[in-house]
């Protein structure tokens, strides 16, 4: 099996705000790989958004141990760390995050001027296309959100998320706003990542989605505990 993409050891986190402080990770463990998937589950307030976040490099552990590509990183600084999130991770969320009034090409664009420095303005346009033909909405290139259906905008999110190629893809609940089916879409378009040898980890409340996953845990008091093989393990 080729080497983990992420490792976290013993990851703690204590909320420190009004009244007195929350632990709500007290000793977190989690190994992915390229090309496996994982869904997180949990009940509202568990924490999987807070896990998601140190993970993405939003924010640091407490204490424990987070390797990414077998370098230890929990303690880095904010530059480095804005580096990593550019260069290695990809973002899906459940609020879709696109401009009003660009297209669904100039928004996924905007990934690559923010993230990647200057690319030529043909590589970049052949970059975009290619990311929006993989979530198979390339016809909708020149159309602005709101000529979009819901899961049209989600997919221009994803493809957004997958233009500048990452290791690793993190998804935080990317089908609550949408209808069953095209959840299901979503879901699917999200999983194909990983044919690519990119990481995929999922939070959830949909149980359905979560299992379609390759190793499904729940995060149960600050930890994560194996729930059951999906359904693609």
């Amino acid at each position: 099996m080729n080497a983990p993409l992420v490792q976290l050891s013993g990851v703690t986190k204590t909320l420190k705000g009004q009244g007195e402080p929350r632990s709500i990770l007290s000793g977190v463990d989690l190994t992915v790989h390229p090309g496996e998937s994982v869904a997180i589950l949990g009940r509202s307030g568990s924490g999987k958004s807070t896990l998601l976040s140190l993970i993405g490099l939003f924010d640091r552990p407490d204490t424990g141990q987070y390797l990414l590509h077998g370098n230890d990183i929990a303690r880095i600084r904010e530059r480095r760390a804005a580096k990593l999130r550019s260069a290695e991770f990809g973002f899906v969320f459940q609020r879709f995050f696109l401009l009003k009034h660009l297209t669904a090409m100039q928004n996924v664009s905007m990934a690559l001027v923010n993230g990647q420095g200057w690319l030529p303005r043909r590589k970049r346009r052949a970059k975009v296309m290619a990311a929006l033909d993989l979530v198979g909405i390339a016809h909708l290139a020149k159309h602005r959100p709101s000529r979009l259906s819901g899961g049209e905008q989600q997919r221009v999110a994803i493809a957004r998320a997958l233009v500048r190629e990452p290791r690793i893809l993190l998804a935080d609940e990317p089908t609550g706003a949408l209808d069953t089916e095209t959840g299901a879409l979503v879901i699917d378009v999200l999983h194909a990542a990983t044919h690519r040898g990119c990481g995929l980890i999922l939070v959830t409340h949909d149980h359905a989605h979560a299992n379609r996953m390759g190793r499904v845990v729940r995060l149960t008091d600050g930890a994560l505990v194996p729930e059951r093989q999906g359904v693609f393990s």
